[in-house]
């Protein structure tokens, strides 16, 4: 079990962590120091290296997610309420992030490809809207891991 938790924990870490650094540093500064075709170069190469990562913390977290509902819980019958909204809130996250990845992440690669720089910062622009709900649920599904079996009944 301690392993299952400690990779759990440490895919958490990494995709939320990433989009928290995007959201709140990196793109701030991209959008003030860079302009439209070097901004949005920037952003395919920085989610070009993210995006893989999101891909094994998106698979390790179901594994052991899982793993961990029927090991410790027996099941999603037994499993507490907090499991159960934290289970739910991942799986809207992973719909987000799959979105993101196979629609306005590859037009914006498109774009940048056809040096279409109005429609690449359109793309950037919903990729950004999307990150900062999936920033705000991944950081709600922490504080119901962390706290969820002392607040929710």
């Amino acid at each position: 079990m301690s392993i299952a938790i400690t990779l759990h924990v440490l895919s958490a870490v990494i995709w939320v962590g990433g989009m928290f650094f995007a959201y709140m540093a990196l793109r701030p500064v991209a959008a003030n120091l860079l302009e439209p075709p070097l901004r949005t170069t920037l952003w395919r190469d920085t989610f070009d290296r993210f995006f893989p990562w999101v891909w094994v913390a998106v698979i390790v977290l179901l594994l052991t997610g899982y793993w961990m509902i029927f090991a410790k819980f027996g099941g999603m019958g037994t499993s507490p309420l907090y499991v159960h909204v934290m289970n739910g809130l991942g799986i809207v996250m992973m719909l987000i992030y799959l979105h993101v990845f196979f629609a306005p992440f590859r037009r914006m690669k498109q774009a940048i490809t056809a040096q279409d720089w109005p429609e690449a910062g359109r793309r950037l622009g919903q990729i950004r809207m999307l990150v900062g709900i999936n920033l705000i649920i991944g950081l709600l599904v922490i504080a119901v891991a962390s706290g969820g079996a002392y607040l929710i009944i």
